[in-house]
């Protein structure tokens, strides 16, 4: 009788996954290609990644040989969500796991939904510079030092430019602003995140024009969002980014602006655009089809708002990009003192990591309406 409660309360936990991995959009935009075990709040997984390499031309002579130059970032759990709640038996609650549609089990599921989606979405801000999409701020000129400080002149830049991507005339590379000190001053740095050391390494560059990538959102409508889509396919062709597995999460008010686009042809994309509406437990807000070659999933968790102050912060990218671990850690149920109830409790932990390597695998489009 013992192990009877903490086998109920593992079966409820499992069934509560199950139907959390069918319905959230975590799931159909993330990997779990990690090694190492979730054991805790604070477990350490590995994602291990390799080098680029490169075809040489055969000369007759002797080859050179590349070395596998192997890069291991590390993703951490944590993040920390409970779950503790009484029923009135061991029999109500088996009950929940056999017939989980309006119960607690489904209720249990969707808010782990909820606020996991919140938390992957909230990795727009990961994305590589020069993989956005919205309105540059391009207004007078600015220089370069050798240490990243950019001098404007002509320049209004404000605090809301941290973060961006900048680049100046002349350079390959994109840069972050760091810091906005005035209207005319800020600091650059190199686009690392994961191993990033607030390094700049550009090099001076004299007095030229600019571009503060998607300073502020871009309007989106009808007649737009599917040249939009476009331009985002187009920053991933261009960093080489495989076109099996992307994908792009829409808020519901852009995704019914697809519908009234007048390219759209719901037969010709997809045979479940009448099913655009969450389904089931909720729905993983997967549309069906795919547009500009991403597959389109619809949530209302994406980041921002349709105003033109705030604006979405719409992901778009490869599923090699997000790394995530999730899982329930502990599991178990337990007699309320004083109550002939029953209470379950359960803690569930998850982290997501997305390297340095493949930040340049997400976009972003900053829209508004």
């Amino acid at each position: 009788m013992a192990t009877y409660p903490t086998k109920l309360a593992e079966a409820f936990a499992s069934k509560a996954l199950e139907i959390y991995y069918a319905n959230a959009v975590a799931e159909g935009i993330t990997n779990s290609d990690y090694e190492g075990e979730i054991r805790d709040k604070s477990s350490i997984l590995n994602i291990l990644t390799f080098s680029k390499l490169g075809a040489h031309t055969y000369t007759g002579a002797t080859m050179s040989v590349d070395d596998l130059e192997e890069s291991n970032a590390q993703l951490i759990t944590n993040v920390a969500k409970y779950f503790y709640y009484k029923v009135k038996s061991y029999d109500k609650f088996r009950s929940f796991i056999k017939n989980p549609e309006g119960t607690i089990l489904s209720q249990t599921a969707l808010e782990l939904k909820k606020i996991i989606d919140t938390y992957v979405l909230g990795f727009w801000n990961k994305v590589g510079a020069g993989n956005r999409i919205g309105t540059d701020y391009t207004t007078g000129t600015a220089s370069v030092d050798a240490s990243g400080v950019v001098t404007g002149v002509g320049t209004s830049f404000t605090s809301a430019m941290e973060g961006k991507p900048f680049q100046i005339l002349g350079q390959t590379s994109w840069y972050i602003i760091d810091t906005v000190t005035s209207g005319t001053e800020l600091q650059i740095y190199d686009d690392l995140d994961d191993t990033g050391t607030g390094a700049y390494t550009g090099g001076a560059v004299g007095g030229t024009t600019y571009t503060i990538q998607a300073a502020t959102p871009v309007q989106v409508t009808s007649s737009t969002i599917f040249a939009q889509l476009g331009a985002l396919k187009v920053k991933l062709d261009k960093q080489g980014i495989p076109a099996e597995g992307r994908f792009a999460v829409l808020p519901p008010e852009v995704t019914d602006l697809v519908t009234q686009n007048a390219n759209f042809n719901p037969s010709g994309v997809s045979s479940a655009y009448d099913k655009m509406t969450v389904n089931g437990l909720g729905g993983n807000g997967r549309i069906g089809g795919q547009l500009k070659g991403f597959e389109i999933f619809q949530s209302p968790y994406v980041v921002g708002s349709g105003t033109a102050d705030d604006g979405w912060h719409i992901l778009a990218g490869h599923k090699s990009a997000i790394t995530f671990a999730m899982g329930f850690v502990e599991t178990g149920m337990e007699d309320l003192i004083g109550n002939f109830g029953k209470a379950y409790k359960s803690l569930n932990v998850y982290g997501a990591k997305v390297p340095d390597e493949r930040r340049k695998a997400l976009a972003e489009l900053f829209a508004k309406l």
